[in-house]
């Protein structure tokens, strides 16, 4: 039991932190274009931030991580463990849970955006690859995230991760 809490510690993270699957085709047109100066709707921004967002957990860059997630954001997981507040009580947790873990690949897939005013939401499903102290471990899962826009960029606020349990 104590090593599927590991492993759902370890999802957590990675649903806060692996790279993104879906990308979106640029036209011929938009390939030659600075990014600054392609119009994103609210949705496509969002996506692309959880990407990014993502990529940060799969290398473990802390600070890339941190660029998309508020000071005072919120964590919940399906572990029954207490909801964790703050980034500074998350970065140890997320640490801890990267020790042993190797090889990672998360898909993410079915991502849904919503957005009302300066408040959005994203649920998306995950599929999670890798290895755990040496052991190749599968898993999947969902999360939802909350954004707020601050200062003129869309910070998550809340994230909820929960694995779905083995034959389910």
């Amino acid at each position: 039991m104590k090593k599927l809490q590991l492993i759902f510690v370890a999802i957590l993270a990675i649903t806060s932190m692996a790279a993104g699957s879906q990308q979106q085709k640029q036209t011929k047109k938009q390939k030659n274009t600075p990014l600054p100066e392609i119009a994103q709707t609210i949705p496509e921004q969002i996506d692309h931030d959880i990407g990014e967002m993502l990529g940060a957990w799969q290398v473990g860059d802390v600070e890339a991580m941190h660029k998309y997630y508020a000071d005072d954001a919120t964590w919940v997981a399906g572990t029954y463990d207490p909801p964790i507040a703050g980034w500074q009580n998350y970065v140890p947790k997320y640490e801890q849970s990267r020790k042993g873990v190797s090889s990672v690949q998360l898909i993410r897939k079915n991502t849904t955006i919503f957005h009302y005013g300066d408040t959005a939401w994203a649920a998306y499903q995950w599929e999670f690859q890798g290895f755990v102290e040496g052991k190749a471990t599968t898993a999947r899962g969902q999360t939802t995230l909350v954004f707020v826009k601050t200062q003129g960029r869309w910070l998550i606020v809340h994230n909820h991760t929960s694995q779905i349990c083995p034959g389910a």
